[in-house]
């Protein structure tokens, strides 16, 4: 029953109650994007599982999330129970057989699987002001942030460098003001706030390095088959913001690092993004048209990406309308959001004459769901009422045990399980501060002034701020606007080669802050 190419979904319902042919998704459509729906225990797990399976065998690497735990078992063989072996023999599945397949598994926290982090700069203003709720002027003085870091060869690596930058902005606001726009203390104030409530929700855990590389959730297994990656989100969902802002920046690593390749013949990674709604719930609308856009873009990467919530009205109509391959399990229409809801899924099917789609969406039963994929030249196949296939592998999670094992033996173990704490935004500001005081100091103690600091954090400083003006060597120094004592010529001269070497350094930390579509594309 296995057909090259294609990727086997179940077998389709005939008006005789049989079940003689098979629905297959084209692996060449794979990279078009997908939805599946339904409500609460009506199959949408075991068809991502089936999804994750088809992809994997054929040679596509997989990331999804681990809502509940279930998903895990996909790493363990499946096991030879009768309801199995009932459903393959009721879609005459000949070629059914049990297996595992490769998988690393991910956590933010780093208690189920490999830690998973991003930097400060890679996540960018947009989603850092989407993560914290912030206001309008708040997320303008992120950008203000980001952009002073740029300027100044800042690494924003994790929450503490963005707290240190903060504050600073927070004693400099009216010289900040002046050269970029206005800062409001209370803005600043508020995001600290902000940062704090993110500390004491885990984001500490997911900021920092050693990031993730996005080569390592593309990798394929020896036998050629893909990994699937399998992020723990059990914990993860008991804050669905950090959940929905975390997948929205992978979508644009994604989208940011990978190469156009058009159509290939089979996608170059699936992602699947469960509990979709959480992502367009309350989302502002700049956000949602980024969302569209890296949808829509991402396509020509090879990326498929493929929404699972219950409801279709979860789904922006715009976005929904790049979605080809569709699963539709069953809806229940007791209330006229839910009625609403069948109605538009019924509608975005191609009709089949030999149902009312409308009314089968809610008569079928736990496991069958209404299939429509693309085929052809890309045009929607007739929808078809469908039996999913029994996954092979386990159904359920793995022990922890199990889990660890699989994770010893996983090929990144050991590259994301330590923090790596290299000097940053933190560090510069602290040791600026500290030299300050000593220069203060130093005026009252000329004899006890302290040495030259040629480190990073000795060289910073930030043009137009009254903090590296020259003055002539035959004047007595002077203070500048932020009460720092202004330097000679000579020291001058040696801060403008320092500067030299420190612009290309922050050319590179510029280049780092673009990363990620969705902070870097301009309003």
């Amino acid at each position: 029953m296995v057909d090259a190419g294609k990727l086997f979904i179940g077998g389709s319902r005939k008006p005789d109650d049989s079940f003689k042919e098979a629905e297959y998704l084209d692996l060449k459509f794979g990279n078009r994007h997908g939805l599946i729906t339904g409500a609460t225990g009506t199959g949408k797990t075991v068809t991502l599982q089936v999804l994750a399976e088809e992809f994997s065998a054929a040679g596509v690497p997989v990331f999804c999330s681990d809502i509940k735990g279930d998903l895990s078992g996909i790493a363990a063989m499946g096991e030879p129970k009768d309801f199995l072996l009932k459903r393959a023999e009721q879609i005459q599945y000949a070629d059914y057989d049990f297996t595992k397949f490769p998988v690393m598994f991910w956590d933010l926290y780093g208690e189920k699987g490999h830690r998973v982090r991003a930097t400060i700069a890679e996540m960018g203003p947009l989603l850092l002001a989407r993560l914290m709720d912030a206001s309008d002027a708040q997320e303008g003085v992120l950008n203000i942030a980001f952009k002073i870091a740029d300027q100044g060869g800042l690494p924003l690596l994790d929450l503490k460098d963005l707290q240190a930058l903060l504050n600073y902005m927070g004693e400099h606001a009216s010289e900040i003001s002046t050269q970029f726009g206005f800062v409001s203390k209370a803005s600043v104030g508020s995001l600290q706030r902000g940062l704090l409530t993110l500390e004491q929700q885990g984001a500490i855990h997911f900021f920092g390095e050693p990031a993730l590389q996005i080569s390592d959730i593309m990798r394929i297994a020896p036998d050629g088959r893909g990994m699937i990656s399998v992020l723990a989100a059990d914990k993860l969902m008991m804050n669905p913001r950090l959940y929905a802002t975390f997948l929205l920046w992978m979508l644009s690593e994604l989208f940011e690092e990978l190469p156009e390749v058009g159509d290939p013949e089979k996608p170059k990674l699936v992602f699947f993004f469960d509990e979709a709604h959480l992502l367009f719930s309350e989302a502002p609308k700049v956000l949602l048209e980024r969302v569209e856009q890296v949808v829509r873009l991402i396509r020509s990467k090879g990326v498929g990406v493929y929404f699972v919530t219950q409801n279709p009205l979860d789904v922006p109509e715009t976005v929904l309308a790049q979605l080809g391959n569709r699963v539709q399990h069953a809806l229940r229409a007791y209330t006229p959001r839910e009625q609403k809801a069948v109605k538009t899924a019924a509608d975005t099917f191609r009709a089949n004459p030999d149902f009312k789609t409308d009314e089968a969406i809610t008569q079928l039963g736990t496991g069958e769901a209404l299939v429509s994929t693309l085929e052809g030249k890309g045009a929607p196949s007739m929808v078809e009422r469908t039996l999913i296939r029994p996954p092979s592998a386990r159904i359920g999670p793995l022990s922890e045990p199990e889990r660890s094992q699989i994770m010893n033996m996983s090929p990144v173990a050991g590259v994301y399980d330590r923090d790596l704490d290299r000097e940053s935004a933190f560090e510069i500001l602290t040791a600026r501060a500290k030299k300050a005081a000593d220069a203060e100091a130093a005026k009252r103690q000329p004899e006890e002034a302290p040495a030259e600091d040629n480190s990073a954090a000795g060289r910073w400083s930030l043009p137009g701020f009254g903090d590296a003006q020259d003055e002539p060597a035959t004047k007595p120094a002077a203070k500048g606007r932020s009460g720092y004592q202004r330097e000679t010529v000579i020291e001058a001269a040696m801060k403008s080669a320092a500067r030299s070497v420190a612009s290309s350094v922050a050319n590179q930390i510029g280049r780092a802050l673009v990363r990620g579509i969705l902070g870097s594309l301009k309003r």
